[in-house]
């Protein structure tokens, strides 16, 4: 679930990276600003995924990404893009999870 996760949150900061590429020839200061915030933030929250805090900021950042449309409106798309693969990395995660724990815990020798 963990690696799922941050690999979500990963592909979304090169995804903001290539928006602000975007943004730099429409937009100035607090537009650019706050993609260069969503950046970081996605790329730091990919190591604290280990918490739960991680998946809540996670799924924070998730409105701030569908948020951030407003200033590139591919974004809009994109960002519902990454929102499914975030509910589909928890869930898919805690399957994975579940299976795990079900092989430790009954052992085939």
């Amino acid at each position: 679930m963990r690696i799922l996760g941050a690999a979500v949150l990963a592909m979304e900061a090169f995804v903001i990276g290539f928006a602000l590429l975007l943004a730099k020839d429409a937009h100035h200061g607090v537009a650019i600003w706050l993609g260069i915030f969503l950046m970081i933030s996605l790329i730091l929250n990919s190591g604290i995924m280990k918490r739960k805090a991680g998946w809540i900021i996670g799924t924070a950042l998730q409105v701030a990404i569908v948020a951030y449309g407003f200033v590139v409106t591919a974004m809009f798309f994109m960002g519902a893009v990454f929102a499914a693969l975030w509910v589909a990395a928890i869930v898919v995660g805690r399957k994975g999870e579940a299976i795990r724990a079900n092989l430790l815990a009954n052992p085939r020798n």
